[in-house]
C-alpha cells in the first residue's frame, strides 16, 4: 500500500485510526494467507501471488509454505519455519494451543486436510486434526465459541459450481469430526464474507459460479445475507447495496453494526486495460442487525479482496491481500478496536 496513499488518503487514515504494522518480508505480498494468533504471536502463513510476470503478462501464480511470526516486541517478521505443504485460499482460526488451518489449494489441486500450527522453542509445529467431508477452498468460516464453522468453496480448481455446505467443528469434541448442517436458503457460493455477534453468525455476499459457453466458470457477484444462530437456525436478511466478494473477512461486528470494507464488487470484471486497473471499491457498508438494514460505512484508504482479518492485542489486523487483481501488497494494517 506504501506508494498508493495520496495525501487525502493519508488523511483519512490517520483520522480513522488505522496504523501499519511491520510489512511482511516478500515485496509482492500474497492473497488469501492463512493468519491469526498463536500464543501471543501474530502468525502469517501460505498464500498465493505473482512474483516475476503479472497475469497479463502471463505470469505464473505461485503458492507459498512460509511461516512468518510477529511479536509484539519486536519491530519485523521473522521467518520460523514452512507449511507442509505451499497453501493458500484457506481458513485459519484460533485454538487454545495455535492456529488451526483448514483446507485450502496449491497449484494443482484443492485439499481437505486440517492441521493446528503451534509453536516449541519458538519453531511451529503441527497437528493433524479430522480432515473435511471434502476437497475444499475459497471457503469462509469463522470461530463462535467452542465451534468452528465453515461455509460454502469451491472443490476443485476449475469448479463450474460453487458448495453449498455447512460444516462445523466442535473444539471440545474434536475426535467426533466435522458435522454436517444444514445450509443457508439462498445459492452455494465462494469468497463470502462472514462475521459473527453475541452467538449469531452471519454470512455476507460471496460469488456463484457456473459453466460458461467455452466451459470455464462464470462468476455471479451475490448480493444477499444471511443470519444463523443454534437456537433457530438460518434466516435471510435484508439485500446487501453492492457484492462483496473477497472482502476482509471475518467482517468486525461493534456493537450491533458489522461493517465491511472495500472487496470486488464485479463492476470492473472486465476492465481494460488489466494493467491499469484502478483496484476494488475503497468504500465500506455497514449491517445494523437490529433494524436489519445497511447504510454507508466510512470510507478506507485501500483496496483489498482476498485477505484475512486477525483480532491480535485488542486491534483488528488486516494481513497482505490483493490490491487489485493481479497485484498484491505486503502491507499489514491495524485499527485499534473499541
Amino acid at each position: 500500500m506504501q506508494g498508493m496513499l495520496t495525501v487525502g488518503m493519508m488523511m483519512i487514515f490517520q483520522q480513522q485510526g488505522w496504523e501499519k504494522l511491520p510489512p511482511l518480508p516478500d515485496e509482492a505480498g500474497f492473497a488469501s494467507m492463512f493468519a491469526g494468533v498463536a500464543g501471543e504471536k501474530l502468525v502469517a502463513a501460505g498464500g498465493a501471488n505473482f512474483p516475476d510476470k503479472k497475469p497479463w503478462e502471463g505470469g505464473t501464480k505461485v503458492w507459498h509454505d512460509r511461516v512468518f511470526v510477529l511479536d509484539a516486541a519486536q519491530k519485523e517478521w521473522r521467518l520460523v519455519g514452512r507449511l507442509p505443504r505451499p497453501l493458500a485460499y484457506g481458513v485459519a482460526v484460533p485454538t487454545n494451543d495455535g492456529l488451526l488451518c483448514m483446507g485450502g489449494s496449491d497449484s494443482k489441486k484443492h485439499y481437505a486436510d486440517c492441521f493446528e500450527i503451534g509453536f516449541i522453542d519458538g519453531m511451529p509445529s503441527f497437528k493433524k486434526y479430522p480432515s473435511l467431508p471434502k476437497l475444499c477452498a475459497n471457503m469462509s468460516g469463522l470461530r463462535v465459541g467452542n465451534k468452528v464453522y465453515l461455509m460454502g468453496g469451491t472443490e476443485k480448481p476449475d469448479s463450474t459450481e460453487a458448495l453449498h455446505h455447512f460444516w462445523v467443528l466442535d473444539l471440545g469434541n474434536v475426535n467426533l469430526g466435522w458435522k454436517e448442517l444444514k445450509p443457508w436458503p439462498g445459492p452455494g457460493r465462494m469468497l463470502a464474507v462472514c462475521a459473527h455477534h453475541e452467538g449469531n453468525l452471519f454470512l455476507f455476499s460471496g460469488t456463484g459460479l457456473s459453466r460458461g459457453m467455452d466451459g470455464k466458470p462464470v462468476r455471479d457477484y451475490l448480493k444477499d445475507a444471511y443470519a444463523f444462530s443454534e437456537a433457530g437456525g438460518w434466516k435471510k436478511l435484508a439485500d446487501m447495496p453492492r457484492a462483496t466478494v473477497a472482502a476482509p473477512s471475518p467482517a468486525w461486528a461493534e456493537n450491533h453494526l458489522i461493517t465491511i470494507y472495500s472487496g470486488d464488487d464485479g463492476s470492473l470484471v472486465n476492465f481494460e486495460p488489466k494493467a491499469k486497473h484502478p483496484g476494488f471499491p475503497r468504500d465500506g457498508i455497514r449491517y445494523d442487525i437490529r433494524n436489519n438494514a445497511w447504510s454507508p460505512g466510512e470510507k478506507v484508504p485501500f483496496s483489498l479482496a482476498t485477505v484475512p482479518v486477525v483480532q491480535w492485542m485488542g486491534n483488528m489486523v488486516i494481513i497482505s491481500g490483493e490490491m487489485r487483481p493481479g497485484i498484491r501488497t505486503p502491507e499489514v494494517l491495524s485499527k485499534r478496536l473499541p
